[in-house]
């Protein structure tokens, strides 16, 4: 597998914190409250823009029509990227939101909070659940590809699932020191987990038994996003440290680590969507988004 810089976008005025893709469309979230959408082919922004009032955390595309920004003061806005109007701005969290995941199977939008709220919704936004599982900061969210279950990173230290249909928690990991702050489900096989943590490690669960099968010093800060690349063969994480890194997802095999003298990030990198199998973008606090080509 080969990864390498396929283009940069820049026009933030300060760090972006959030991104998300579909198509030929890339939308960014920034400490510059604005959230913008860029081409993905010529690398250019178009004319859809919005203006907020905090820093955007956290982007997730919902079905082909809605986009949903989670905001600093814990506001949620739905968006209809054709019309480019606001059709719901809700108030449920009242902290930062970190994290939002679609899970199309079922057709739920769980959102997580700097205080350890996770609040779930139908894709009509009815709110279906609010949890207040007193965890710390849920930093990322990642959905089986049956749709049956969900997983969270949290702050305590734990990653934590849950069913689809009634909500329980049905396993509980201890999985970081410091805390988790990135989760995937195993692309090759659901019935493991990918987790990443403050601690700098990238470790791989068996969640017949909850136990650890590899440990990997994946960087030398917090790991802040894990995507599947290449048919789920390959992995690439984004962390405080500044670097994207690749991986290959059998046996957590390092590839290729994508920094600065790469083409890559000069300050600590936020957040990665995946565009398709062979692009990924990452964003970062030195106002860039940054697209990887993947090469299998």
């Amino acid at each position: 597998m080969i990864v390498r810089k396929q283009k940069e976008i820049s026009g933030h005025a300060a760090a972006v914190y959030s991104c998300a893709a579909k198509g030929n469309h890339i939308y960014s979230g920034s400490a510059d409250k604005y959230v913008a959408r860029w081409l993905v082919d010529e690398g250019v922004q178009d004319k859809f823009a919005i203006r907020f009032e905090q820093s955007i955390y956290a982007l997730e595309l919902v079905g082909e029509e809605f986009l949903v920004a989670g905001l600093a003061d814990g506001g949620v806005h739905v968006f209809n990227v054709e019309s480019r109007r606001e059709l719901h701005y809700f108030t449920q969290h009242v902290t930062g939101v970190f994290s939002i995941k679609s899970n199309q199977v079922k057709g739920q939008v769980y959102i997580g909070d700097a205080e350890g709220n996770l609040s779930i919704w139908s894709h009509e936004f009815k709110l279906l659940l609010y949890l207040p599982l007193n965890c710390g900061k849920i930093r990322s969210i990642a959905v089986s590809d049956s749709g049956d279950r969900f997983a969270l990173a949290c702050q305590d230290e734990t990653v934590r699932i849950f069913d689809t249909d009634f909500f329980n928690e049905i396993q509980t990991i201890q999985a970081h020191k410091d805390g988790a702050t990135s989760v995937l489900f195993d692309p090759l096989d659901n019935s493991r987990l990918i987790s990443g943590g403050k601690d700098a490690l990238l470790k791989l669960w068996d969640l017949s038994s909850t136990h650890c099968l590899k440990t990997v010093v994946a960087h030398t800060f917090a790991i802040y996003d894990i995507v599947s690349v290449d048919g789920g063969n390959g992995l690439i994480t984004a962390s405080r440290d500044k670097n994207v890194k690749a991986w290959k997802t059998d046996g957590l095999e390092f590839v290729k680590r994508l920094d600065f003298k790469e083409g890559g990030h000069r300050h600590s990198v936020n957040a990665l969507a995946k565009i398709s199998e062979e692009l990924v973008v990452s964003c970062s606090d030195d106002k860039r988004l940054v697209v990887w080509e993947v090469v299998s």
